[in-house]
């Protein structure tokens, strides 16, 4: 089993900043991709970013390219997603995600990640 713990949401102005972390255990995290999504209420839960497991690799989709950063560290079994110049449209609960799927790429698909956090609220205002 992996357990993932998500930490760092909060309520903050549009302009701001949000650092979210992952920390996972029961795997062997060095192994695993890792993903952020998010769901805004009444949507449906997208896609926001992935890291390989090395952390050679990222991708983000094209709305938070250039605000957002994904990270991971091994060593500690965590991984981060920093959120600059946040949006309202950015409001949405922030889940972290991890898959064995593929131990080299990043892995974009939601039906790929079987093991889930229990999500953090990220409220921007405007």
């Amino acid at each position: 089993q992996v357990q993932l713990v998500e930490s760092g949401g909060g309520l903050v102005q549009a302009g701001g900043s949000l650092r979210l972390s992952c920390a996972v255990s029961g795997r062997t995290f060095s192994r695993s991709g890792m993903g952020w999504f998010r769901q805004a209420p009444g949507k449906e839960r997208e896609f926001v970013a992935a890291i390989s497991a090395s952390g050679g690799r990222t991708y983000y989709i094209d709305s938070v390219k250039g605000r957002f950063i994904i990270s991971r560290d091994n060593a500690r079994s965590t991984v981060w997603l920093q959120m600059n110049t946040l949006k309202p449209e950015d409001t949405a609960i922030y889940y972290c995600a991890a898959t064995f799927a593929d131990t080299v790429g990043v892995v974009t698909t939601r039906t790929l990640y079987p093991y889930w956090g229990q999500g953090t609220q990220v409220t921007v205002s405007s």
